[in-house]
């Protein structure tokens, strides 16, 4: 699991931008950027500003949070 910050949700996009730390099992380094969710519930009751931990993983060619969950 990784941890982030949100900084956007978007469920018309099925997205949600986060600035995250760095996500090892995907080699990506700490930035800010927009994820597809694997799915649409996951949005529910996150919002800017919350402290999550979540699991990206690549999806075809798509960086896709496949779990996500509040708290630091």
């Amino acid at each position: 699991m990784s941890e982030g910050e949100v900084r956007k949700v978007d469920p018309k996009a099925n997205k949600v931008t986060l600035k995250h730390g760095a996500i090892d099992n995907i080699g990506m380094p700490p930035m800010t950027m927009a994820f597809v969710v694997k799915d649409p519930a996951m949005l529910k009751g996150l919002k800017e500003g919350d402290k999550v931990k979540f699991k990206a993983d690549k999806v075809g060619e798509t960086f896709t949070v496949v779990e996500i969950r509040k708290g630091s």
